[in-house]
């Protein structure tokens, strides 16, 4: 499991950096985050719901079923969509009200 983070798309707001709990995220001399040590993510997706430019995906490798694909989350109308990009170019995503999550 691992994150992936685009620089590109990040605005160093360090919002991943502050709630990574392995404190793996960390943020260059251009107040970018990266991950030091992909392999060592927890998959906790923290990181992936404080992003607030969609800079950060979550990979979900063969070995826990996802086949390569990726997730990010967005903030829609107080909702959390958690949307599955799978490497065949398909995108499914999922509402999450995160005042009922814990319901599941």
């Amino acid at each position: 499991m691992s994150i992936s983070i685009d620089q590109s798309k990040c605005i160093g707001c360090r919002r991943c950096h502050d709630v990574c709990p392995g404190t793996l995220i960390k943020i260059n001399e251009d107040k970018k985050a990266f991950i030091k040590y992909p392999k060592d993510c927890w998959g906790c997706t923290s990181c992936i719901k404080e992003c607030p430019v969609h800079a950060i995906q979550f990979f979900l490798g063969e070995d826990i079923g996802g086949k390569g694909s990726k997730v990010h989350t967005e903030k829609v109308n107080g909702l959390i969509r958690w949307i599955v990009e799978f490497p065949d170019g398909n995108v499914k995503s999922i509402d999450i009200d995160p005042k009922e999550s814990n319901k599941y």
